[in-house]
Order: structure tokens, then C-alpha cells, then sequence
């Protein structure tokens, strides 16, 4: 009966050490990595009706391609664009974002970059202030 209980504890650690083993060996394989230069941007005053465009650069600081999947804002006032190819690691890339300005006041808001990237969703944020018109 003993014989039976070690054999069993074997045969779990066995399984359980595989399972780790499968896990650092797709980690030798690489992982992208997206680090931007900046996260915030403050546009300060802007005239109404002005360009008000920024772009979020960023670099694949991990070993294998980063591909931007999808870019989400929390406005339909803020347009995001992004590269739909891959950027090889050690390259950068760009998150362009547009922002309405036929809005008068202040405002902040957030950006959400998906990727396959290995540190996860990324927010990126832009406030700001559009002054009134003097027509």
C-alpha cells in the first residue's frame, strides 16, 4: 500500500516537472515587449478647431515581433491610429492620436493599446484644454 502512495507522489512530480519544463521552453523562444517613451501627453491650450495630434512612440524591447492588435479609445472624440504590421524586436513603431478640438473645455482621456505584447494592455492618456472660438 506504501508502494502504491510513493509510486503516485513520483508520478505527480513527474508530470509537475514537465509541465515546467514545457513553460521555460517557450520562454527561450522569445517574447515581445512594448515600452513607449511617454504614457502622458498634455497638450496644454488649444485653439478651437486646431490640429491636435500626438504620436506615442514606442520600442519592441523583447526578443521576438510585437504586433499590435487593436487600440481602443475611451472617446469617439480620440482617434487612435497604429501600425498593423509587426515591429521586430529592438525596432520602434508609433501610436498616433487625434483629438477633436470642435469641443471647448478641458479634457483626459485614455487610450488602451493591445498587443501581443508580454506586459500586457498599455494606457496611454492625453488631456488638455480647447479654447472657445473669438468669431
Amino acid at each position: 500500500m506504501r508502494t502504491i502512495g510513493l509510486f503516485a507522489t513520483l508520478a505527480l512530480m513527474a508530470v509537475y516537472g514537465a509541465s515546467c519544463h514545457k513553460s521555460s521552453g517557450k520562454a527561450s523562444e522569445g517574447n515581445a515587449a512594448i515600452a513607449f517613451d511617454t504614457i502622458n501627453h498634455n497638450f496644454g491650450e488649444i485653439p478651437f478647431s486646431e490640429e491636435a495630434e500626438f504620436e506615442f512612440v514606442f520600442t519592441n524591447s523583447g526578443t521576438a515581433p510585437l504586433l499590435v492588435t487593436h487600440v481602443k479609445s475611451t472617446c469617439g472624440c480620440t482617434i487612435p491610429e497604429w501600425p498593423k504590421e509587426p515591429v521586430k524586436a529592438g525596432k520602434q513603431g508609433g501610436i498616433r492620436v487625434s483629438y477633436d478640438t470642435h469641443r471647448v473645455g478641458t479634457f483626459n482621456k485614455s487610450i488602451y493599446v493591445y498587443s501581443n505584447a508580454a506586459n500586457g494592455v498599455q494606457r496611454l492618456t492625453i488631456t488638455g484644454r480647447v479654447k472657445s472660438s473669438d468669431i
